[in-house]
C-alpha cells in the first residue's frame, strides 16, 4: 500500500461529499470536480523536479526555482478523464496533453481501446494518467500498458475514487505506479461499479444516461 496516496485534505473531502449526492446537478458536479482536481493537483505534483533560473526582482537579480511544465503530460482516459483535466491544467498550464480512448465492454468488463494520441519524445516526460474512477482496474491497466510501452520518465495515476479490487489489479500489473485518490471505497458491485461511489462519473459530468 506504500504506492497509494490517499489525499485527505478537508477541502478535498468536503467537495467529494457534495459530488457524491445523487441530487447534485450536472453543473454542480462539473464545478466541484474542477475545484477538487485543482486541489489534488497540488499533491500529485508535490515531487516535481525543479531547476534554478536567473530572474530579476524589482530590487535585484537572484537565482530561483522553477518547474519545466512542458515535460509534464496529463493523459485523461476518455471520456470521463476529461473532467479532471481542466483542474490539473489550472495548476500546470504549460503541460502537454495526451489522450487515450477506452470503453468498458458491458459483458466482459474488459477495456477496449479506440483512440491513442501522445506528445513526441515521451522518454523525456513525466506522465499523469487521469480517470475519475478506478473500479475494476481493467481500463487503468490497459492505459498504463500502452503508455509505459513509450518508456516515459515516470508515470502516476490519479482518480477521485477507488476500491480494494481496483488497487489490487493495478498493483499486480504495475507495482511501480503510484495511485493518488481522494477516497478508497468499500467494494465493487456485480456490475463493476464502486460502492458507495458516486454513480457513473462520465454520465454525471456530461449529463448523459
Amino acid at each position: 500500500m506504500n504506492q497509494i496516496h490517499h489525499i485527505t485534505h478537508p477541502l478535498v473531502q468536503h467537495k467529494l461529499t457534495l459530488m457524491r449526492k445523487k441530487d447534485a446537478s450536472t453543473n454542480t458536479f462539473r464545478t466541484l470536480l474542477n475545484e477538487l482536481s485543482t486541489l489534488m493537483a497540488y499533491e500529485v505534483t508535490r515531487d516535481m523536479p525543479l531547476h534554478a533560473v536567473q530572474i530579476e526582482t524589482p530590487l535585484e537579480a537572484m537565482t530561483s526555482p522553477m518547474i519545466d511544465g512542458k515535460k509534464l503530460v496529463f493523459v485523461p482516459i476518455l471520456r470521463a478523464g476529461l473532467g479532471i483535466l481542466d483542474g490539473m491544467l489550472n495548476v500546470v498550464p504549460g503541460a502537454r496533453v495526451g489522450h487515450i480512448g477506452l470503453y468498458r465492454d458491458p459483458a466482459t468488463l474488459q477495456a477496449v481501446q479506440y483512440y491513442f494520441k501522445m506528445p513526441s519524445d515521451m522518454q523525456e516526460r513525466d506522465v499523469i494518467v487521469l480517470d475519475p474512477m478506478l473500479a475494476t482496474g481493467n481500463s487503468a491497466v490497459a492505459a498504463l500498458d500502452r503508455i509505459k510501452a513509450l518508456k516515459p520518465r515516470s508515470v502516476k495515476f490519479v482518480c477521485l475514487l477507488t476500491c480494494p479490487e481496483g488497487i489490487a489489479k493495478v498493483h499486480k500489473a504495475h507495482p511501480d505506479v503510484p495511485i493518488y485518490t481522494a477516497a478508497i471505497d468499500r467494494e465493487l458491485n456485480d456490475h463493476g461499479y464502486i460502492l458507495p461511489g458516486l454513480g457513473d462519473a462520465g454520465d454525471r459530468i456530461f449529463g448523459t444516461t
